[in-house]
């Protein structure tokens, strides 16, 4: 599969994942380079999270949740290494 052809699925997995709770806060991590990450939800009001991994580079997946109508920014606590992605309100897309 052409890495074009594995981006566009990549992406398609991950809008389906978001499209079950798009108003979820979403975290992502990866090692540094690699090409693959893994995106969590938070659910609430328990706190579990749903994760999956997805075939993006976290550059590439930070792109993507941007495109998508998130505001993604790294936490407040400067020992962690995840990105945070909070929808955006519908007005400012």
């Amino acid at each position: 599969m052409s890495d074009a052809k594995q981006t566009q699925k990549a992406r398609k997995e991950l809008e389906q994942f978001i499209q079950k709770t798009p108003n979820s806060l979403f975290t992502f991590d990866s090692e540094r380079g690699a090409p693959v990450s893994e995106i969590c939800r938070q659910l609430q009001p328990d706190a579990r999270r749903e994760c999956m991994r997805v075939q993006l580079h976290a550059t590439a997946l930070f792109a993507a949740m941007q495109d998508l109508g998130f505001y993604c920014h790294l936490p407040q606590d400067p020992g962690a290494t995840h990105m945070e992605c909070k929808p955006l309100p519908k007005e400012l897309k």
